[in-house]
């Protein structure tokens, strides 16, 4: 039986260096944001490297649910990032037959690193929406959520590590703390538009985030924001 694990992120969150945590597992295959083609074509966001993304997908979102989130893997766990604003006129239903990680960050940053790319950011690409979504649907169906804080994470990488990795009944590898530097065969096409800072990273650096003022346009964003990572982060996991 293959553990399918979806990794739910807010963008600008640090799930590219998850993911390379994870594919560095002698047990796990990964995969890199397989519905961004189905989301740029079912909301007809404009987002770099859009034409060079629906090229290199199948952007038919439930033909990739099919496929490749529940189709056959010769590995016996497969971690697939995701960004949780992709999911998106699909049936969720499948989200039963895998574990779901919600990966969250806050607001002020996600939204200050976005802007540079997306100047018309909203609350939608934030994640945030759908990731309460997730919530709810795991509450609801009395699951427990598993949510990671990404400064949990980074001020301690290993203790989280080891949390997660229980929470999914797998064994913890030290091989997930760190990683080669530069891009990774399973990069996305948008890699070179996002993943500069992934890149460079060897393992799970914290840094020092800006708490420069937002934009002033994007003040009532944060104002919606902010309630709904704090709710998320009520159940988010500690080492």
């Amino acid at each position: 039986m293959t553990l399918r694990i979806n990794c739910w992120s807010g963008p600008r969150n640090i799930s590219t260096a998850l993911m390379y945590s994870f594919r560095q597992r002698s047990d796990t295959l990964v995969f890199d944001e397989p519905i961004y083609a189905h989301y740029l074509r079912a909301s007809g966001r404009e987002h770099p490297g859009r034409a060079e993304t629906l090229a290199s997908q199948d952007p038919d979102g439930d033909a990739v649910v099919r496929n490749l989130i529940l189709g056959p893997h010769p590995s016996p766990i497969v971690f697939l990032k995701m960004m949780s604003h992709h999911l998106i006129d699909l049936d969720t239903t499948f989200l039963r037959r895998c574990r779901n990680i919600l990966l969250i960050r806050d607001p002020h940053h996600v939204l200050r690193s976005l802007s540079v790319n997306i100047p018309d950011v909203n609350l939608g690409d934030t994640g945030l929406e759908s990731q309460i979504d997730l919530l709810d649907s795991i509450l609801n169906a009395d699951g427990d959520p598993i949510v990671v804080d990404s400064a949990a994470l980074l001020a301690d990488p290993e203790g989280m590590l080891r949390k997660m990795c229980s929470v999914l009944e797998i064994s913890f590898e030290d091989a997930m703390l760190s990683w080669p530097s530069g891009p990774k065969p399973e990069d996305g096409t948008w890699a070179v538009h996002w993943y500069a800072n992934a890149h460079a990273s060897t393992g799970f650096l914290a840094g020092i985030p800006s708490n420069d003022p937002l934009p002033t346009h994007l003040g009532p964003v944060l104002e919606a924001a902010r309630p709904l990572y704090e709710r998320l982060l009520e159940h988010s996991l500690s080492p």
